[in-house]
């Protein structure tokens, strides 16, 4: 009888999959088919992201209406600052049973395949991407997959989705009370979860999905669901929430690289000195396979709203350098959140509203700066090679190049609170590159100078 109901399901999700497109099923399939030979993958990934960025978008607190519209009247600026790829917090509506604050945690999903009315509407959605698509960005969509909100219509519908506790109640994930833990050893369940997420790349053509707690999620799912995704749009982004090793393998793109924020949080409190990084570096090269991504940061939405960052992780002129680090390193795809380029100096409320305060955008420049180097630099591509240079004192100074395709850039950072000395001595690094944050050239041919504390310099030859 389950099997049955499982399959009347999945027929419901075609059937308003079908509606909502306005049958375009078809139409999408042959697009597929005649695009697919078009798809360009670089070391496996898609090469859009090789080059690109992500902004993670808090529709709810962006603006005071917190809807989809209000957000569009931010795309051009946000296009002028150089961002690619629009990572959109859940937009699914919010279970009301046992919610958190007068709105809910945003991760605690009533159903897969609708729209949170309080950002508006499917149509209004679909204008969002649209648009955006127009404009030239990328469009990806934060993914639950761990759990659903605790009255998501399967718990009444298909029970056998859902691990269950001693009690033999629906198991509640850690302290997470407004969710309920879904079971992957149910393959009805799997299927299931993948019709939703296909019905994403269909019905608003998303770029890929950010999945949450991804960690907590089986392998061999992964494998399973990126493989089918992949055959409705083939060069869709993954990026997984985790840094566990098997993930990569399982056909993520990207992970978070937690061990390295943390460091860098640690570093930046004068707890570890620069080079301490080098450790971690070392370790994702050991346990990730040689194409690995990761997205890094300095600030995200757990990371604001819970541990105040970047505005007390990394405060004041302590930002600057761990942010140019961020967008220069090593296989990094760079993540900028929501109210960073005011920049916003506080935590955002996870379940009220809250709203970001843009002023000033006096971080705007900065992040364009950047943005726009990595876009244009081949030197700065995700899989362009990393040197580390010795250029003073290794336990404040963190120096490395970055090569590609006949470019070089040449990134210095001061990660401590005292003026430091440098001097060039690598002839390869001799001559007069161009300062990017300066706009001029300079003669770097083994002279000593002085770094202020938290300062930066980036390079291209």
């Amino acid at each position: 009888m389950r099997r049955l109901y499982h399959l009347v399901a999945l027929l419901f999700y075609v059937a308003f999959l079908a509606s909502s497109c306005n049958s375009v099923s078809d139409a999408n399939e042959s697009a597929v088919d005649s695009t697919a030979a078009q798809v360009q993958l670089i070391d496996g990934h898609p090469e859009w992201i090789m080059q690109g960025n992500i902004y993670e978008v808090n529709i709810r607190q962006y603006t005071p209406e917190g809807t989809f519209k209000a957000f569009e009247n931010h795309l051009q600026r946000l296009k002028d600052m150089g961002v690619q790829t629009l990572w959109f917090m859940p937009i699914n509506p919010i279970s009301k049973l046992e919610r958190k604050g007068a709105l809910g945690s945003y991760y605690a999903v009533s159903s897969y395949i609708a729209i949170n009315p309080e950002f508006g509407t499917m149509n209004d959605w679909k204008e969002l991407v649209n648009h955006a698509h127009a404009m030239g960005f990328k469009v990806i969509i934060d993914w639950v997959p761990n759990h659903t909100g605790a009255d998501h219509p399967w718990l009444t519908s298909h029970p056998n989705f859902f691990a269950k506790d001693s009690s033999g109640k629906p198991a509640v994930p850690y302290d997470w009370t407004d969710t309920r833990q879904l079971d992957y050893n149910n393959t009805e369940m799997q299927d299931s979860m993948i019709a939703a997420m296909k019905y994403w790349l269909t019905a608003s053509a998303i770029d890929g999905f950010r999945c949450d707690v991804a960690w907590n999620v089986p392998g061999p799912f992964w494998s399973k669901c990126i493989n089918e995704l992949k055959k409705v749009k083939p060069d869709i982004f993954m990026l997984a929430e985790g840094d566990k090793p098997y993930l990569h393998p399982s056909g993520f793109d990207a992970t978070y690289p937690w061990e390295m924020f943390h460091m860098m949080v640690r570093v930046a409190k004068g707890q570890r000195p620069a080079f301490a990084l080098d450790s971690v570096k070392q370790r994702y090269d050991t346990m990730y396979p040689p194409n690995a991504l990761e997205m890094y940061f300095t600030s995200n939405h757990d990371e604001n709203s819970w541990n105040k960052a970047d505005y007390q992780t990394m405060p004041g002129a302590v930002h600057a350098p761990f942010a140019v680090l961020t967008q220069t390193y090593y296989h990094s795809v760079p993540l900028i959140y929501s109210g960073q380029e005011e920049p916003f100096l506080d935590s955002l409320s996870f379940f009220y509203k809250d709203t970001i305060t843009f002023r000033s955008f006096g971080r705007q420049k900065f992040y364009k700066t950047l943005l726009e180097l990595r876009k244009n630099n081949a030197a700065l591509a995700a899989n362009a090679s990393f040197r580390k240079v010795s250029v003073g004192d290794d336990k404040a100074l963190y120096a490395y190049t970055r090569e590609g395709s006949a470019k070089k850039i040449f990134v210095i950072l001061n990660l401590s609170a005292k003026e430091q000395a440098i001097k060039i001595t690598d002839a390869s690094l001799h001559g007069k590159p161009y300062n990017v944050f300066m706009g001029t050239n300079e003669d770097v041919n083994g002279k000593e100078w002085k770094i202020e504390p938290w300062g930066y310099v980036v390079y291209a030859y």
